[in-house]
């Protein structure tokens, strides 16, 4: 890799590193073609990056990495390790990691380097995984690492209020050297109504199975334990409103439970399991609500892209909810099946009220959370470092 000329100049080098290629090629994949049409060098390394095709045109280069999300696979996190302190052997400027794991690995490794060697290296937490609903033993082994690879870390992002009072309170890194940015970004563009064709949503409606008029609720997610789908399939029970219908996108290990649960429940003509959709745009944009139950976020995605496309969210008081939603939608409390069917009531009652929630919602999204303003932040951001180190450099005696 090149040599870090003047911040801006051209032929600086950038990695990104995540555990899995989807995150990088779902949320980064701008952010490298912005980057490299400016004259930047930009290559990515996650587990899958080989085989994805759309991570091989974004980026100038792809590295393989035998990355694991489970911290208990000790032999994979040593293989990972190596793999991780080989493509750093290539001496990027600067390391911008994402994920956890991938993060701790890739600070270590990064830290063993001989200092002349070493990149500048950024780390944006998607939701530190110690937080106020998690386990005290969890907590503490995810506090205790962060800590530790804080020293390791030339800038540290966090993405929602919460983490950054825990990253002060935890003195984490040194403020100096803390960040708070609004995520990494959505394109507003996509995500918005006049972006669908006419009779999208009608259409997504239809195939789907709901009736017209009918009040439609959507969960867009894995289908996991975090994401607590079974809270919105109760909620839906419990609903004064019994014309509501309630479809889930996305795949999981907990369908069969779900699924179980809606027969359970009388729900089955009720409760649309549309799976793993390319494009959820148009059933999302057709819907009275997202519903959001989840137990554990960082910054969540679909909620910001239903309120991009003028739709309410119903949340749970999740890290990072609350000052997504704000006055476009509801935050209930985690687990409170009872507030969740309220609110679903509410909106299914008073659609002129929901439409206003939406329309406030996309304006905050365009205002705070829009691509490309997050893209020119970062690139400032690297710019900075390489100025900084360039500072560093100077100042010290030959």
């Amino acid at each position: 890799m090149t040599e870090p000329g003047p911040a801006g100049d051209r032929g600086a080098s950038l990695l990104y590193i995540a555990t899995i290629s989807a995150t990088l090629r779902h949320f980064l994949n701008p952010y490298a073609r912005h980057l490299r049409g400016a004259g930047w060098r930009v290559e990515a390394a996650a587990n899958g990056a080989a085989a994805d095709e759309d991570l091989r045109a974004a980026f100038d280069d792809v590295h393989e990495l035998p990355l694991s999300r489970s911290i208990f696979d000790v032999g994979g996190m040593f293989a990972a390790y190596k793999a991780v302190a080989r493509v750093l052997a290539d001496a990027p400027d600067i390391v911008h990691v994402h994920t956890p794991i991938a993060s701790f690995l890739t600070r270590l490794a990064a830290r063993r380097l001989p200092a002349a060697r070493r990149p500048i290296v950024v780390y944006t937490a998607h939701g530190f995984h110690f937080h106020r609903e998690g386990r005290r033993v969890t907590n503490l082994v995810f506090l205790s690492a962060e800590r530790l690879a804080g020293r390791w870390t030339d800038r540290l992002i966090v993405i929602n209020d919460e983490d950054f009072e825990a990253a002060t309170r935890h003195r984490i890194v040194p403020a100096r050297r803390l960040i708070r940015m609004p995520g990494i970004g959505l394109d507003t563009t996509t995500y918005s109504r006049s972006s669908l064709e006419p009779g999208a949503t009608d259409a997504a409606r239809v195939a789907l199975g709901v009736a017209p008029g009918a009040p439609m609720f959507v969960a867009v997610g894995e289908l996991n334990r975090n994401k607590r789908h079974a809270d919105a399939i109760a909620a839906l029970a419990a609903m004064r409103r019994r014309d509501a219908v309630l479809v889930l996108l996305g795949e999981g290990d907990h369908r069969p439970r779900l699924e179980e649960q809606a027969k359970h429940l009388g729900l089955v003509d009720r409760v649309v399991f549309g799976g793993f959709v390319a494009d959820p745009r148009p059933v999302v944009a057709g819907a009275t609500a997202l519903v959001h139950p989840s137990r554990r976020e960082g910054l969540s995605r679909s909620v910001m892209e239903a309120l991009a496309l003028d739709v309410p969210v119903i949340a749970s008081a999740a890290r990072g909810n609350a000052e997504l939603v704000a006055d476009s939608g509801a935050v209930v409390p985690i687990g409170d099946v009872a507030a969740l069917a309220a609110a679903m009531d509410r909106l299914a009652d008073a659609p002129d009220e929901a439409v206003e929630m939406g329309r406030r919602g996309r304006e905050r999204i365009v205002e705070r959370y829009d691509l490309a303003a997050l893209i020119a932040r970062h690139e400032r951001l690297y710019e900075e470092l390489l100025a900084e180190r360039r500072a560093a450099e100077a100042a010290r005696p030959s």
